[in-house]
Protein backbone atom coordinates (compact mmCIF):
# COMPACT_ATOMS: atom_id res chain seq x y z
CA UNK A 1 0.00 0.00 0.00
CA UNK A 2 1.38 3.39 -1.04
CA UNK A 3 2.04 6.25 1.51
CA UNK A 4 -0.90 8.46 0.25
CA UNK A 5 -3.45 5.33 0.15
CA UNK A 6 -2.13 4.01 4.14
CA UNK A 7 -2.66 7.93 5.25
CA UNK A 8 -6.11 8.44 3.32
CA UNK A 9 -7.31 5.33 5.13
CA UNK A 10 -6.41 6.83 8.33
CA UNK A 11 -8.37 9.77 7.36
CA UNK A 12 -11.37 7.67 6.56
CA UNK A 13 -11.06 5.34 9.68
CA UNK A 14 -10.38 8.67 11.59
CA UNK A 15 -13.91 9.98 10.34
CA UNK A 16 -16.01 6.63 10.69
CA UNK A 17 -14.67 5.36 14.24
CA UNK A 18 -14.06 8.69 15.64
CA UNK A 19 -10.34 7.67 16.63
CA UNK A 20 -7.65 4.96 15.62
CA UNK A 21 -5.27 2.90 17.77
CA UNK A 22 -1.97 2.85 15.96
CA UNK A 23 -1.11 -1.04 17.44
CA UNK A 24 -4.59 -2.13 16.01
CA UNK A 25 -4.53 -1.07 12.96
CA UNK A 26 -0.92 -1.83 12.16
CA UNK A 27 -1.82 -5.55 12.88
CA UNK A 28 -4.84 -5.11 10.74
CA UNK A 29 -3.04 -4.14 8.07
CA UNK A 30 -0.01 -6.08 8.11
CA UNK A 31 2.15 -2.98 8.86
CA UNK A 32 4.70 -2.01 11.22
CA UNK A 33 3.46 0.42 14.66
CA UNK A 34 6.57 2.54 13.59
CA UNK A 35 4.87 2.87 9.98
CA UNK A 36 1.16 3.99 11.46
CA UNK A 37 2.87 6.43 14.25
CA UNK A 38 5.30 8.17 11.16
CA UNK A 39 2.01 8.67 9.31
CA UNK A 40 0.07 9.66 11.74
CA UNK A 41 3.06 12.07 12.56
CA UNK A 42 3.17 13.52 9.17
CA UNK A 43 -0.81 13.83 9.09
CA UNK A 44 -0.92 15.93 12.40
CA UNK A 45 2.07 17.94 11.10
CA UNK A 46 -0.33 18.86 7.88
CA UNK A 47 -3.34 19.78 10.99
CA UNK A 48 -5.36 16.41 9.66
CA UNK A 49 -5.45 15.02 13.30
CA UNK A 50 -4.62 15.22 16.61
CA UNK A 51 -2.24 12.54 17.91
CA UNK A 52 -2.76 11.30 21.31
CA UNK A 53 -0.72 8.67 23.22
CA UNK A 54 -1.39 4.85 21.17
CA UNK A 55 -3.21 6.93 18.50
CA UNK A 56 -4.97 9.75 17.16
CA UNK A 57 -8.28 11.57 17.39
CA UNK A 58 -9.77 13.85 14.93
CA UNK A 59 -8.59 17.56 14.62
CA UNK A 60 -10.88 20.39 15.31
CA UNK A 61 -11.66 22.76 12.31
CA UNK A 62 -12.19 25.73 15.02
CA UNK A 63 -8.40 26.55 15.11
CA UNK A 64 -8.24 29.35 13.36
CA UNK A 65 -8.27 33.12 14.37
CA UNK A 66 -11.45 34.94 15.21
CA UNK A 67 -11.86 36.44 11.41
CA UNK A 68 -11.50 32.73 10.35
CA UNK A 69 -13.87 31.29 12.50
CA UNK A 70 -16.62 33.80 12.04
CA UNK A 71 -17.43 32.36 8.95
CA UNK A 72 -17.95 28.84 10.20
CA UNK A 73 -21.30 27.50 10.82
CA UNK A 74 -22.94 31.29 11.42
CA UNK A 75 -26.19 29.61 11.20
CA UNK A 76 -25.42 26.94 14.45
CA UNK A 77 -23.56 29.64 15.86
CA UNK A 78 -26.38 32.20 16.49
CA UNK A 79 -28.71 29.40 17.90
CA UNK A 80 -26.54 28.57 20.03
CA UNK A 81 -25.72 32.64 20.56
CA UNK A 82 -29.63 32.67 21.50
CA UNK A 83 -29.52 29.17 23.77
CA UNK A 84 -26.78 30.70 25.87
CA UNK A 85 -28.51 33.85 26.29
CA UNK A 86 -31.57 32.21 27.59
CA UNK A 87 -29.56 30.71 30.13
CA UNK A 88 -28.63 34.19 31.81
CA UNK A 89 -30.87 35.23 34.42
CA UNK A 90 -31.34 38.80 36.17
CA UNK A 91 -29.11 39.28 39.35
CA UNK A 92 -26.77 36.52 37.71
CA UNK A 93 -23.17 37.11 37.86
CA UNK A 94 -22.03 35.29 34.65
CA UNK A 95 -18.78 34.45 33.17
CA UNK A 96 -18.87 35.03 29.34
CA UNK A 97 -15.70 33.52 27.34
CA UNK A 98 -14.16 34.96 24.29
CA UNK A 99 -14.84 33.88 20.98
CA UNK A 100 -17.73 34.10 17.87
CA UNK A 101 -20.25 32.07 19.75
CA UNK A 102 -20.01 34.59 22.84
CA UNK A 103 -20.18 37.41 20.37
CA UNK A 104 -23.59 35.97 19.37
CA UNK A 105 -24.13 35.41 23.27
CA UNK A 106 -24.12 38.93 24.00
CA UNK A 107 -26.18 39.98 21.01
CA UNK A 108 -29.31 38.19 22.29
CA UNK A 109 -29.04 39.08 25.74
CA UNK A 110 -32.07 41.42 26.46
CA UNK A 111 -31.02 45.17 26.16
CA UNK A 112 -32.79 45.97 29.68
CA UNK A 113 -31.19 42.69 31.87
CA UNK A 114 -29.77 43.61 34.61
CA UNK A 115 -26.89 41.50 35.45
CA UNK A 116 -23.12 41.37 36.05
CA UNK A 117 -20.61 40.01 33.65
CA UNK A 118 -16.92 38.81 33.60
CA UNK A 119 -15.21 38.34 30.53
CA UNK A 120 -11.54 38.15 29.89
CA UNK A 121 -12.05 39.43 26.20
CA UNK A 122 -11.96 42.60 25.08
CA UNK A 123 -13.90 42.34 22.32
CA UNK A 124 -16.71 40.63 24.05
CA UNK A 125 -16.43 43.28 27.03
CA UNK A 126 -17.26 46.00 24.15
CA UNK A 127 -20.25 44.01 22.41
CA UNK A 128 -21.98 44.48 25.84
CA UNK A 129 -20.95 48.71 26.00
CA UNK A 130 -24.72 48.56 24.70
CA UNK A 131 -26.50 46.81 27.54
CA UNK A 132 -26.33 49.66 29.63
CA UNK A 133 -28.21 47.55 33.14
CA UNK A 134 -24.83 44.98 32.60
CA UNK A 135 -21.76 45.53 34.55
CA UNK A 136 -19.07 44.36 32.96
CA UNK A 137 -15.67 43.40 34.54
CA UNK A 138 -12.75 42.68 32.85
CA UNK A 139 -10.16 40.38 33.69
CA UNK A 140 -6.72 42.15 32.45
CA UNK A 141 -3.49 39.86 31.71
CA UNK A 142 -1.39 39.17 27.94
CA UNK A 143 -3.49 39.51 25.02
CA UNK A 144 -3.46 36.51 22.82
CA UNK A 145 -4.20 37.73 19.90
CA UNK A 146 -5.73 34.74 18.18
CA UNK A 147 -8.60 34.40 20.35
CA UNK A 148 -8.15 37.90 21.49
CA UNK A 149 -8.64 37.02 24.98
CA UNK A 150 -6.31 37.29 27.93
CA UNK A 151 -4.10 35.35 29.37
CA UNK A 152 -1.60 34.58 32.10
CA UNK A 153 -1.25 34.55 35.53
CA UNK A 154 -2.53 38.06 36.27
CA UNK A 155 -6.17 36.22 34.92
CA UNK A 156 -5.60 33.06 36.67
CA UNK A 157 -5.35 35.05 39.76
CA UNK A 158 -8.51 37.13 39.45
CA UNK A 159 -10.40 34.63 38.20
CA UNK A 160 -9.53 33.09 42.06
CA UNK A 161 -11.44 35.97 43.59
CA UNK A 162 -14.49 35.08 41.56
CA UNK A 163 -18.34 33.15 43.08
CA UNK A 164 -19.92 33.32 39.38
CA UNK A 165 -23.47 32.04 38.66
CA UNK A 166 -22.51 30.83 35.08
CA UNK A 167 -20.25 30.59 32.56
CA UNK A 168 -20.59 30.29 29.40
CA UNK A 169 -17.18 28.12 28.47
CA UNK A 170 -15.68 28.41 24.43
CA UNK A 171 -13.41 25.58 23.40
CA UNK A 172 -12.14 24.26 20.14
CA UNK A 173 -12.65 20.51 20.84
CA UNK A 174 -15.55 18.52 22.15
CA UNK A 175 -14.63 14.94 22.40
CA UNK A 176 -16.17 11.79 24.27
CA UNK A 177 -12.66 10.69 25.69
CA UNK A 178 -10.77 13.45 25.68
CA UNK A 179 -13.32 15.79 26.62
CA UNK A 180 -12.81 19.68 26.63
CA UNK A 181 -10.12 21.00 24.99
CA UNK A 182 -8.37 23.78 23.21
CA UNK A 183 -5.51 24.94 21.32
CA UNK A 184 -3.42 26.92 23.44
CA UNK A 185 -1.72 26.18 26.72
CA UNK A 186 -2.34 29.39 28.69
CA UNK A 187 -6.08 29.83 27.01
CA UNK A 188 -6.49 25.92 28.48
CA UNK A 189 -5.20 27.41 32.16
CA UNK A 190 -7.22 30.19 32.17
CA UNK A 191 -10.74 28.71 31.10
CA UNK A 192 -9.89 25.51 33.78
CA UNK A 193 -9.51 28.71 36.62
CA UNK A 194 -12.81 30.07 35.47
CA UNK A 195 -14.42 26.71 35.89
CA UNK A 196 -13.31 26.26 39.20
CA UNK A 197 -15.23 29.50 40.07
CA UNK A 198 -18.17 29.33 38.40
CA UNK A 199 -21.66 27.41 40.25
CA UNK A 200 -21.99 25.76 36.61
CA UNK A 201 -20.26 25.47 33.87
CA UNK A 202 -22.34 25.36 29.90
CA UNK A 203 -20.27 25.48 26.46
CA UNK A 204 -21.94 25.92 23.59
CA UNK A 205 -19.97 23.75 20.60
CA UNK A 206 -21.11 24.59 17.01
CA UNK A 207 -20.62 20.90 14.99
CA UNK A 208 -17.38 21.65 13.89
CA UNK A 209 -16.13 21.18 17.20
CA UNK A 210 -17.60 17.92 18.14
CA UNK A 211 -15.98 14.48 18.06
CA UNK A 212 -12.97 16.54 18.20
CA UNK A 213 -9.72 16.81 20.01
CA UNK A 214 -6.93 20.25 20.29
CA UNK A 215 -3.48 19.85 22.59
CA UNK A 216 -4.52 21.41 25.95
CA UNK A 217 -7.24 20.00 28.27
CA UNK A 218 -10.18 21.58 29.97
CA UNK A 219 -12.04 19.52 32.03
CA UNK A 220 -13.86 16.03 30.91
CA UNK A 221 -17.37 16.27 30.08
CA UNK A 222 -19.31 14.96 33.00
CA UNK A 223 -18.07 18.69 34.83
CA UNK A 224 -20.67 20.32 32.31
CA UNK A 225 -24.23 21.40 33.75
CA UNK A 226 -24.91 21.52 30.01
CA UNK A 227 -23.13 20.71 26.36
CA UNK A 228 -25.46 22.62 24.36
CA UNK A 229 -25.36 21.76 20.49
CA UNK A 230 -27.23 22.62 17.07
CA UNK A 231 -30.39 21.01 16.04
CA UNK A 232 -28.65 19.37 13.09
CA UNK A 233 -25.96 17.62 15.31
CA UNK A 234 -26.48 13.66 14.02
CA UNK A 235 -28.04 11.27 16.66
CA UNK A 236 -25.18 9.06 16.68
CA UNK A 237 -22.44 11.55 17.80
CA UNK A 238 -25.14 13.00 20.37
CA UNK A 239 -24.93 9.27 21.83
CA UNK A 240 -21.40 9.27 21.77
CA UNK A 241 -20.86 12.60 23.65
CA UNK A 242 -23.43 10.97 26.26
CA UNK A 243 -21.84 7.97 26.95
CA UNK A 244 -18.95 10.15 27.36
CA UNK A 245 -20.94 11.87 30.24
CA UNK A 246 -21.69 15.27 28.82
CA UNK A 247 -25.44 16.09 29.32
CA UNK A 248 -26.37 17.00 25.69
CA UNK A 249 -29.32 19.76 25.13
CA UNK A 250 -30.13 20.98 21.52
CA UNK A 251 -30.06 24.60 20.68
CA UNK A 252 -33.79 25.48 19.04
CA UNK A 253 -35.85 28.53 18.81
CA UNK A 254 -34.99 30.64 21.90
CA UNK A 255 -33.60 28.42 24.68
CA UNK A 256 -31.78 24.65 24.62
CA UNK A 257 -34.11 21.95 24.99
CA UNK A 258 -32.65 18.89 26.47
CA UNK A 259 -33.05 15.46 24.79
Amino acid sequence: MLTTQRKQLLLTRLQQDGQIVAKAFSEELGLSEDTVRRDLRELAAEGRLQRVHGGALPASAAVGNLQAREQLAPEDKRALGRAGAALVLPGQVVILDGGTTSLQVVQHLPLDLRATVVTHSPTVAVALAGHAQVEVLVLGGRLFRHSMVNVGASVVEAAAQLRADLYLMGVTGVHAEAGLTTGDFEEAAVKRALHQRAAETVVLASIDKLGTASPFSVAPLRELAALVVPAATPQALRKKLQAGGAKVEIAAGNQAIRR
